[in-house]
């Protein structure tokens, strides 16, 4: 026993140095106290406030507290387990309501591919589950993304989150809606490449200018039926309006704890 103790105070003070060693690895939150907190140049100034405003009227009007944290690289760890060591360091949400959600974004550069994970802290994982914050970032975030359309795919996400989280609609009603835009979204893409099949091969045998135009239109005007009948969802969840503003007036982290909950995906 006297030999036991000894290897477990090594144990203990071992664990405790790691830990310690790991919360300096990660970064502090901007100062003065943000919810966007970009330490790269991925969002514009103007993007930057307008999600601020967005989130920061969010938080005034329901305590819950969604923070958006972009970085250069994940220090050797998963994004998930450097998510949820964030949100826990920075305290995202409310002490006793644990009612935070941490957006993480690690940055796409030559040599390595973009990272993002929805951590969820420990209050909201019944209400957003790990399937949907899964569907988030494949539905509304990395598209964008792969686009260019950085602030587009946060500004979607975080409307969603805000929706789902203030109970304007539930998780399973946003996977719903989802399976059905995907659906409806179908039959125009088959009807599409039938008549580009029998535009091409039916025209083949035509001469003409008369039949040249004829092939032209409905190709324009059937990929003019395609984009209106993408993804109408994105942006669009929520009444929750954003603006300009600054940084100041904003306290933190309310000491919200998390464990784990969340999903994330890369382009």
């Amino acid at each position: 026993m006297k030999k036991i103790i000894p290897g477990l105070v090594i144990l203990l003070t071992l664990f405790a140095t790691l830990s310690v060693r790991a919360q300096n690895e990660l970064p502090d939150p901007m100062s003065p106290p943000r919810l966007v907190n970009d330490f790269t140049s991925f969002l514009s100034q103007n993007e930057t406030l307008n999600l601020e405003e967005k989130l920061r009227r969010f938080n005034q009007q329901t305590s819950t507290q969604i923070y958006i944290a972009i970085v250069e690289d994940l220090a050797g760890y998963a994004p998930g387990d450097y998510a949820t060591r964030l949100g826990q360091k920075w305290k995202v949400g409310q002490s006793g309501k644990d009612n935070g959600i941490l957006i993480l974004v690690k940055t796409k550069t030559s040599s390595s591919k973009g990272e993002v994970f929805i951590s969820v802290g420990y209050g909201l994982e019944g209400v957003v589950p790990d399937a949907v914050a899964n569907r988030i970032v494949d539905n509304e975030v990395i598209p964008a993304f792969k686009q260019g359309l950085n602030h587009q795919g946060l500004s979607q996400a975080t409307d969603i989150l805000m929706s789902i989280t203030a109970g304007e609609f539930t998780a399973d009603e946003y996977v719903e809606k989802t399976q059905g835009s995907a659906r409806s979204r179908s039959p125009i893409v088959l009807f599409f490449l039938i008549a580009v099949f029998f535009s091409f091969f039916g025209g083949r045998s035509r001469m003409g200018r008369h039949s040249s135009v004829g092939r032209s239109l409905p190709f324009w005007m059937l990929l003019g039926m395609m984009g209106s009948g993408g993804r109408s969802h994105g942006g669009s969840f929520g009444n929750f309006s954003s603006g300009s503003g600054g940084f100041g007036g904003f306290g933190g982290g309310g000491g919200g704890s998390f464990g784990g909950g969340g999903a994330g995906g890369s382009w």
